[in-house]
This record gives structure tokens, C-alpha cells and sequence, in this order.
């Protein structure tokens, strides 16, 4: 087994974040090609707690070497599947994911969470990215076969993490634009007489 962690700080309000989560794979991430489908297939909310749990299925294309692909076989489409958690109380998403595609081959579990960073204020927000991937081989044969395996899993991580975040850093700019645009639209709306009766 090989771990792959990293820590990650955005200069973003936590509900920022975990409100542009949703929109990581869409068309504002130009880092994110590989990804061709994302399927929500639960979404329920816990009266008690207001903890908002979904599952989706996320389907992705990525290559790989010759010498992989010999050992795990030519597929090139990949299905995840991810479950996560939104606590708006503690203020934490939590997602957790695992690989549906080749799983009787390799296991690869991650989770990732945000939360806003201990020095996070109303004028300085900042949420911390914490990442964490376990990788198992579990395909037969020799030991040095099992960890070249899982290296190039973790060095897969390695060179997705910069571009992941370069990507939602994409996703959390688009976002407050937008969001900043529909808040002075709102409020000329709310100014103009003749805005407002064309809303109406």
C-alpha cells in the first residue's frame, strides 16, 4: 500500500468552496477534460443534523503506459464513485471516493476535506484542502510488480494536484464574478422603477 497527501490552502470563503464543489467538473475548468460524465444518483439532507449527503458516479478518460494497461488491461474509461458529506454547522465537506473500474485489481480510496483555515476572517477567508489517497495493488504475481503499480498511481495523484487546483481556482474566480454580477443586477433592480417593472 502507498499513500499520496497534500494540504492545500484557497483564498476563499469556506461557503465559496463548498458551494463551487459542485461545480469542479463543469465547463469554468479548463483543467478538467479527462472528466466526461458526473451522475448525481442520491441527494437527501438529515432533518437532525442538516448534513446534506449525496452520491454521484464520475466518469473519467485517462491513459496510461503500455506496461500498465499489459497488467490491468486497455480500458481507458474509468468509474468513480464518491460520496460526500456537507455540514454547514461545523462547516466541513467531506468526500470520500472510490474506484469502481478495476477494483478486483487496485484499490484506490480518497478523501478529501475542506474546512476554513484556523486564521480565516471575514475579510481574509480561507479554506484548507486536505487530501489523502490509499493505494492498493491487488493484482497477482510478483511484489515489485504490485509497488510499480501503486507508484505510478501516486506519482498520477502527484501530477493531477497541481492542476487540480489550478483548475478550481478557475471554478471559485467564475463563480464570485458571476455571483458578484447577479448581486448588482439585484440591487439595480431594486433602485430603478422601470428595471423593476420589467421584471415583473
Amino acid at each position: 500500500m502507498k499513500y499520496f497527501q497534500q494540504t492545500v490552502d484557497f483564498d476563499y470563503s469556506w461557503e465559496e468552496v463548498s458551494t463551487s464543489n459542485w461545480r469542479k467538473y463543469g465547463p469554468w475548468n479548463e483543467k478538467t477534460p479527462h472528466v466526461i460524465a458526473v451522475d448525481t444518483l442520491s441527494r437527501t439532507v438529515d432533518p437532525a443534523t442538516g448534513i446534506l449527503r449525496s452520491e454521484r458516479l464520475i466518469t473519467c478518460r485517462q491513459s496510461a503506459p503500455k506496461w500498465v494497461t499489459s497488467i490491468l488491461g486497455a480500458q481507458d474509461l474509468s468509474m468513480v464513485y464518491e460520496t460526500s458529506y456537507v455540514d454547514p454547522v461545523a462547516k466541513k465537506l467531506t468526500l470520500c471516493s472510490m474506484n469502481m473500474t478495476m477494483s478486483d485489481l487496485i484499490n484506490v480510496r480518497e478523501t478529501c476535506i475542506y474546512q476554513p483555515t484556523a486564521s480565516s476572517s471575514a475579510t481574509a477567508p480561507s479554506t484548507t484542502f486536505t487530501q489523502r489517497a490509499e493505494v492498493t495493488a491487488l493484482c497477482g504475481g510478483w511484489q515489485k510488480i504490485k509497488n510499480s503499480i501503486e507508484q505510478f498511481t501516486v506519482e498520477r495523484f502527484q501530477q493531477n494536484a497541481a492542476k487540480g487546483k489550478e483548475g478550481f481556482e478557475m471554478v471559485l474566480e467564475k463563480a464570485r464574478q458571476v455571483f458578484q454580477e447577479q448581486r448588482e443586477l439585484l440591487q439595480l433592480q431594486q433602485q430603478s422603477p422601470i428595471l423593476r417593472e420589467a421584471k415583473m
